[in-house]
């Protein structure tokens, strides 16, 4: 690698990192014979660096030459930034190499707008080309559809990657036309309809193999005044008609002086719970109003006993006859184990000590269970619960603190 293309990668690889939407899960396409990489499991790891980086897909910019001024972004026109870009066949060439060397396992790959969105996303779609048909790379691709491109080669992008992402950035359409006045609702929504309907058609017809591991998008939390609340629901609305596989949350990093911005990041905590929250959507059938009917999340304490707390009237259920629905709304009993007490209720009565012999966590459980009638919390107060679990954080969470376990809006969305 040349002196050149190096400081070049350098330049593009710092560029990507404010994209959290780096997902590399999801697909698992089999060996062929002759070809360089595979999407097996085992093979498509990941790890983050302090500063947010994925380092275990080669995650870069095509180029950082934006001709977009969003206010938010570090590349936009009017920032004064290092500009550099690559060749699709430079990008391609530097992939397999690096795959070549153990270096990766894939690749995440986005891009400025330099030109136009069409010539643009035409770049991105011949880089994967190259990849697929001329390297004969079989590993794992993730590509960014550029907002505003045509629908035609975001068709032609799904065929030859695993996964996609077209980012909503910001909540409402009222904050997008502030910040990003060249962006609109309707062309990622139009982006997302596509990369939709073609994850569909490949779990109908798995010999389709468009985008096989479906779309992500990615909301900034903090650059604008949009609730918690708003963002749930937004969040589920994509879920929902869009078969969004992963919404992710970017707490605002100020990259620049603008009126329209805050001058400092928001607590991260914020983050912390959002991604709570989304887990609840996603995996305990919660509803975002169910999770929070307005305003925003506690910082003190995990969404599912905030939500306990505030519905303490459906509290304390008995392990032995409570639903599994309802087992998985208890605050410290996740989906395992609510399947492990659903499965051995079955030949048993469960008492509170086989809890414990099944090794299941009850710290926090103990107080909206009972056992055989009895109750072995400390109490059924929600104010002198609130007191006892809330969090002792006090302070900002840094990227490696311990995670606690315990206008026109886009969630108005016509398909």
């Amino acid at each position: 690698m040349t002196d050149d293309i190096q400081k070049r990668l350098g330049i593009l690889a710092d560029g990507a990192k404010y994209d959290v939407s780096c997902s590399s899960s999801g697909a698992k396409r089999g060996k062929i014979n002759g070809t360089t990489g595979t999407t097996h499991f085992s093979g498509i790891c990941h790890t983050f660096t302090p500063d947010g980086r994925c380092v275990s897909l080669l995650k870069i910019l095509m180029s950082n030459k934006c001709c977009y001024d969003c206010a938010y972004c570090i590349n936009r026109a009017s920032s004064n930034v290092e500009r550099a870009s690559l060749s699709p066949g430079e990008i391609a060439k530097i992939t397999i190499e690096f795959y070549k060397r153990n270096y990766i396992e894939g690749l995440f790959l986005s891009s400025a707008i330099e030109g136009s969105p069409d010539s643009t996303m035409e770049k991105l779609v011949d880089t994967v080309r190259l990849l697929r048909e001329v390297y004969l790379f079989n590993g794992y691709i993730h590509l960014k559809a550029i907002a505003g491109a045509s629908s035609y080669l975001i068709e032609k992008a799904s065929s030859y990657v695993d996964r996609m992402s077209a980012n909503i950035e910001l909540p409402t359409e009222q904050s997008l036309k502030l910040l990003a006045p060249k962006k609109n609702k309707t062309s990622i929504l139009d982006s997302m309809r596509v990369m939709r309907n073609n994850y569909l058609e490949t779990l109908e017809n798995r010999k389709a193999n468009l985008l096989p591991a479906g779309q992500t998008t990615q909301l900034i939390v903090g650059a604008t005044p949009e609730s918690d609340s708003h963002i749930l629901l937004l969040s589920e609305g994509l879920y929902k008609k869009f078969a969004m596989k992963r919404v992710y949350f970017s707490a605002y990093v100020p990259v620049g002086k603008s009126v329209l911005l805050p001058t400092a990041p928001p607590d991260m905590r914020r983050e912390n719970r959002l991604y709570q929250a989304d887990w609840l959507l996603r995996y305990y059938n919660f509803s975002a109003k169910e999770i929070l009917s307005e305003g925003n999340l506690p910082y003190d304490m995990d969404p599912k006993t905030n939500w306990a707390l505030n519905n303490i009237e459906k509290f304390p259920v008995d392990i032995n006859t409570a639903s599994y629905e309802m087992l998985m709304r208890v605050p410290g009993i996740g989906v395992r184990s609510a399947w492990k007490i659903v499965n051995a209720r079955k030949h048993t009565l469960l008492r509170f000590d086989d809890m414990v012999r099944m090794r299941l966590v009850l710290k926090k459980a103990i107080n909206f269970i009972t056992c055989n009638g009895r109750y072995y919390g400390a109490s059924l107060d929600p104010r002198r619960l609130r007191n006892m679990l809330s969090s002792d954080y006090a302070e900002q969470l840094s990227f490696w603190s311990p995670i606690y376990n315990g206008g026109t809006n886009f969630d108005n969305i016509q398909v």
